[in-house]
C-alpha cells in the first residue's frame, strides 16, 4: 500500500484526476472522522477536510513517507481543526458589540431646527398687540425679571401680570399653530 500511496501522490502531482479521487475514496472517510472528532458543525468538517486536501496539494512534493500517508492526512486534519476552533474564539470576542455610547451631542441639525423655530415663534410674537408683545419679551428677558420689575417697567399692577399672560400666551400658540 505504501508503494501504491507513492504511486498515487506522484499521478495526482502530475494532475491525474483518478489518482486524487482514489485518493479521497481511500482517506476521506479518515479526514471526516478526525473533524467530528472535535464536534463541528458539519459546514465547518467540510471545511477542515478541504483545507487537509489543499495542503496535501500544496505539500505533494514535500511527502517524503507515502506509506505514513494517513498519518499526515489525520495530523494536518487536527491542525486545521484547531486552527479553525481558535479563529472561531477569537470571532466570538469580536462578535460582542462594544459597550452602548450615549451620545451627549446634538444632532448636526438641531441647531438650525432650533432656530427655525424661534424665528417662528418671534414672527408669532410680533402679530401680538403691543401690549402683549411687550409683556412677552419683558418676561423672556435673561436673566428673567420679578414680576415686581416687570410692572415697574409696563406700568402694570402686579396682580394683572399673571392673568394677562396666560392670555397672551393663548393668542400665540393659536397664532403660531396657523404658522
Amino acid at each position: 500500500m505504501g508503494e501504491d500511496n507513492a504511486e498515487l501522490l506522484a499521478a495526482a502531482a502530475r494532475g491525474d484526476q483518478a489518482a486524487w479521487n482514489e485518493l479521497v475514496a481511500r482517506y476521506g472517510a479518515l479526514l471526516w472522522s478526525v473533524a467530528r472528532g472535535f464536534r463541528l458543525s458539519t459546514a465547518d468538517c467540510a471545511d477542515v477536510v478541504q483545507n487537509t486536501w489543499l495542503r496535501l496539494v500544496e505539500n505533494l512534493d514535500r511527502v517524503t513517507e507515502p506509506e505514513r500517508l494517513a498519518g499526515w492526512l489525520a495530523t494536518t486534519a487536527r491542525r486545521e481543526c484547531l486552527q479553525l476552533l481558535r479563529r472561531a474564539g477569537r470571532r466570538r470576542e469580536s462578535d460582542v458589540p462594544p459597550p452602548e455610547v450615549v451620545d451627549d451631542t446634538p444632532p448636526p441639525d438641531e441647531g438650525l431646527l432650533v432656530a427655525e423655530r424661534d424665528r417662528a415663534l418671534w414672527r408669532a410674537v410680533d402679530q401680538l398687540s403691543d401690549k402683549c408683545r411687550q409683556l412677552i419679551r419683558t418676561l423672556m428677558t435673561t436673566p428673567p425679571l420679578s414680576y415686581l420689575e416687570v410692572a415697574a417697567l409696563l406700568d402694570m399692577p402686579v396682580g394683572s401680570i399673571g392673568p394677562s399672560r396666560s392670555r397672551c400666551l393663548e393668542q400665540l400658540r393659536k397664532l403660531a399653530g396657523e404658522l
